[in-house]
């Protein structure tokens, strides 16, 4: 058991901690573009990991979820976590309300392109060794990589769409939030204090069907889409 959940750590810590620290910071940088430098200030628009990293939502909720659980239970893995979110004045941003927008957008969007460029490079591993990773003509140092870019792939999906779900304080809640009307926005941006809760409710209840008839969904079709650059 201990060995398995040492070989699955080895090849998901990496990528995961790349698509975070990537999303965070490009929440920082577009920010920073439409006129409020908080984040870029408070050195969070930066690829240390460790300026986003949050102890419980980046390392041990995935952990036992991703790992203990499932050696212990033998449950599926399940990708629940997060980070430290990056700190934006609304008010500061040359346009708030669209602006807010662009700002949510950023980090979902650095998914969507991470998870295309290890597609990508999935494809360009298969050129050059075409007969796949468990070839014993492939180099050893290689291997790893290959499980890793896939790894990539599923964590990048599974940010980007997690994210967009229209509930503040996640992305999609707070673009909602920039493209709705004053009194439907104003009416959205009320559900924020409740936010976790619900997305909490959302992940392990799921009583409306929501992540069953929708998110699991489109993961599964964003994720064959970038594979498809791998394996078509």
């Amino acid at each position: 058991m201990i060995a398995e959940v040492i070989q699955r750590f080895s090849v998901t810590a990496l990528p995961i901690l790349f698509a975070i620290t990537l999303h965070e910071a490009a929440h920082g940088w577009v920010a920073d573009k439409k006129g409020d430098p908080t984040a870029r200030l408070l050195g969070r628009v930066t690829l240390n990991p460790l300026k986003h990293i949050d102890p419980v939502g980046t390392v041990l909720l995935p952990l036992i979820l991703l790992y203990v659980l499932p050696a212990l239970t033998g449950s599926p893995p399940l990708l629940f976590g997060y980070a430290k979110p990056v700190p934006v004045n609304f008010q500061r941003l040359q346009r708030p309300k669209p602006d807010m927008a662009w700002v949510a957008v950023a980090g979902p969007g650095m998914n969507f392109l991470l998870g295309l460029a290890s597609g990508i490079a999935l494809r360009v591993f298969g050129i050059l060794y075409p007969l796949g990773a468990m070839s014993p003509l492939t180099p050893i140092s290689v291997v790893p990589l290959f499980y890793m870019l896939r790894v990539s792939v599923e964590i990048n999906t599974v940010l980007m769409i997690f994210n967009l779900i229209p509930i503040p304080p996640l992305d999609g809640g707070r673009v909602l939030v920039g493209i709705l009307p004053g009194r439907q926005s104003s009416l959205v941006s009320r559900i924020e204090p409740y936010g976790m809760l619900l997305i909490f409710l959302l992940v392990f209840a799921d009583p409306f069907g929501l992540m069953r008839n929708l998110v699991h969904p489109l993961i599964s079709i964003f994720e064959s889409f970038f594979l498809g650059f791998a394996f078509s």
